[in-house]
């Protein structure tokens, strides 16, 4: 069956379909229905199943006699490491730190904040809360203080799972002052927290309440896995919020586990056993559904990651790993991939690897531009897929299913929904538009497995932010089109759709001209205030290393890019030159903060942001054309 018969099947029935997916998990007690409607429009699924998230990651695989495949690979270029765990080892690992906190009192229903760098220790972390029926909540290593505490204060978690540091190229994070300096300021305090020291800059421990993780599970008993129920949540995790309160995503736990099995196959074409390598962190959902989750319950080997695309120790870093660990598909951010052209715009690092392993590459986390595409392809020499999913669904509403049949690419399109997503372009009345026309992308209810329910003690807020606004649909806050062959173009948040005397432009087509600059390695458009237009857009561009051309001839030449591919309707006249772009730590670009400096409007630093120092850059090469007056 090709794409079209197995997405027909599924809207015809959704319940067989769902229910046959289900087959690939062990349940402890089976369900006996996939949709439970009963509480529409908050949907769940296998609400009447009792499973285990960590049985079906680690034991299921032991005791079908793959307990000696490779589970975890931990490559780490900033300290020199390289490591293997097997899937014994794991279940060895994982079930005695659930034993020593089942100890301290941790059961079902508990909250655990795990404040890791990206090593594997991190995933055990991960699986044992798991392995308890506990719900754990991420917190990407090295957040500051005061966002840690909101989230500890939202969670309530009864203990904190940490490392002593982060190590990054040419720097060391100490987490662990973080960690005191959060503790001390939220209102809710954990009953203990666990630190694994890295030698690095071990932490000085606070007695009564710290535990070094070796001497914490001394003597610990090995835990069993509990059930839960298949709606109770298996994980909280905290996207950035429109109010600066950060949003606590529910992720329920047996639909998270049909979703991400069925994916492994479907969308990625890796069977058990295959190396299949997310270049992200365990902070992100990228790292929680591809770099712990489906890879293991699916009983892949995953690469657990410690470096950057680039400067650990130069732009070939990927290839060395594809090279040395025999990668089979490599998912990672169209950023990553920007920052590798931007140092190796000829690929020859790639020349002095054999990545004859690798078979697809998956991008996911921002838009990716048709530029980065092309390059990638030629250089690669293996389909570039772009797919498109957020934090709060979990996995892909839209991709390329390769597992079930390579569809045409189209460049600058994540391809079709998958199954399971129902997409609509809808006007601002709600009503669908034709093909071709932009809109706000909105999927129909219910939502798929694996996606959220609702948000952490927050259900009011889940309805106003995702269904109020389009009833019967959920709001992705995307902007896009759809064209005559059903596939799914996505230009830009909401937000970012700007309005130039009366044309609703998006900032997305403008950015994908100007990439195709052959000195731009990226840039960004933003919508700043003009009296007479509205807004007027504005572009920021990296260059290339090594480019020789003047900035302003460069900008020139973008503008008049412009002007050629959309026409005199963008009014794009303003682009200034910079060094950098500000992003969070997973390589969104922060356009409604540069939004902000360029209006002269009041703004607070994103928790997210990779580095702060970049806004002062910013706002310095706005006021060299006139924007960024003082707040």
């Amino acid at each position: 069956m090709g794409y079209s018969d197995i997405y027909a099947a599924w809207k015809a029935d959704p319940e067989v379909f769902w229910m046959d997916a289900a087959k690939g998990i062990d349940w402890i007690t089976p369900p006996s229905r996939a949709l439970d409607d009963s509480n529409a429009p908050l949907y769940e699924w296998f609400t009447d199943a009792e499973v285990n998230t960590c049985w079906n990651a680690v034991d299921r695989h032991v005791e079908a006699g793959n307990g000696g495949r490779t589970a975890i690979i931990y490559d780490s270029p900033v300290t020199d490491t390289i490591s293997y765990i097997t899937y014994d080892e794991l279940r060895m690992r994982v079930a005695r730190l659930a034993g020593a906190l089942a100890a301290k009192g941790v059961t079902k229903g508990d909250r655990v904040v795990i404040y890791m760098s990206m090593v594997p220790e991190a995933l055990v972390a991960m699986l044992a809360v798991s392995r308890l029926g506990a719900i754990h909540s991420v917190v990407f290593g090295g957040f500051a203080a005061n966002e840690l505490a909101v989230r500890i204060d939202d969670a309530r978690p009864k203990a904190i799972i940490a490392t002593s540091c982060g190590i990054e190229p040419g720097r060391t994070v100490h987490y662990k002052p973080l960690l005191d300096a959060a503790i001390e300021e939220a209102t809710h305090k954990p009953d203990f927290c666990v630190i694994f020291q890295r030698e690095q800059e071990p932490a000085e421990l606070i007695p009564g309440r710290d535990h070094d993780w070796h001497v914490f599970q001394d003597g610990a008993e090995l835990a069993d896995c509990v059930p839960v129920k298949g709606s109770d949540p298996a994980y909280i995790l905290y996207t950035s919020g429109t109010t600066g309160q950060p949003k606590g995503v529910v992720r329920p736990t047996a639909g998270h586990l049909v979703a991400l099995n069925w994916t492994m196959k479907n969308i990625y074409n890796v069977d058990p056993g295959d190396v299949y390598w997310a270049a992200s962190d365990v902070g992100w959902v990228v790292g929680h559904s591809y770099i712990c989750y489906a890879p293991l319950i699916h009983g892949n080997t995953t690469i657990v990651f410690e470096g950057k695309p680039v400067g650990t120790p130069d732009a070939g870093t990927f290839w060395r790993v594809i090279d040395q660990h025999k990668v089979k598909v490599l998912f990672t951010a169209p950023t990553a991939f920007r920052a590798i052209k931007r140092q190796d715009s000829k690929g020859e690092f790639v020349g002095k690897y054999d990545i004859s392993s690798l078979q697809a590459l998956f991008l996911a986390g921002e838009r990716a531009d048709p530029d980065t595409i092309e390059w990638a392809e030629k250089l690669l020499g293996v389909p570039v897929i772009d797919h498109w999913w957020q934090t709060e669904t979990g996995w892909a509403i839209a991709a390329n299913p390769l597992g079930i049949e390579k569809l045409p690419v189209k460049i600058g399109s994540p391809s079709v929904p998958m199954p399971g997503w129902d997409v609509q372009i809808l006007d601002e009345a709600g009503h669908p538009v034709a093909a071709g026309e932009l809109g706000a992308i909105a999927a129909k209810l219910p939502l798929p497995p694996g996606t959220l329910p609702t948000l952490w003690h927050a259900e009011e807020r889940f309805r106003k932010s995702y269904l109020d606004h389009f009833p019967g649909y959920y709001e992705t806050g995307d902007a896009g089109y759809m064209d005559e062959d059903g596939y799914l173009y996505i230009m830009a948040r909401t937000d970012d759709v700007i309005n130039v005397a009366g044309h609703r432009l998006s900032t997305g087509g403008m950015e994908e001209v100007l990439a195709s600059h052959p000195d731009v390695a990226e840039c960004a458009v933003i919508g700043v205030t003009d009296e007479l237009k509205g807004q007027l857009p504005l572009g920021f561009l990296c260059t290339n290393a090594g480019t020789e051309k003047p900035d302003a001839e460069i900008v020139a030449e973008c503008v008049k890019l412009v002007r050629d591919k959309i026409g005199p309707v963008a009014a794009f006249k303003l682009a200034v030159v910079v060094d950098r772009l500000p992003k969070t730590r997973s390589g969104k670009i922060l356009r409604a903060t540069m939004v902000k400096i360029a209006d002269g409007a009041e703004f607070k630093t994103p928790a997210t942001i990779d580095d702060p120092a970049i806004l002062d850059e910013i706002r310095v090469a706005l006021k060299g054309i006139g924007y960024a007056p003082d707040a």
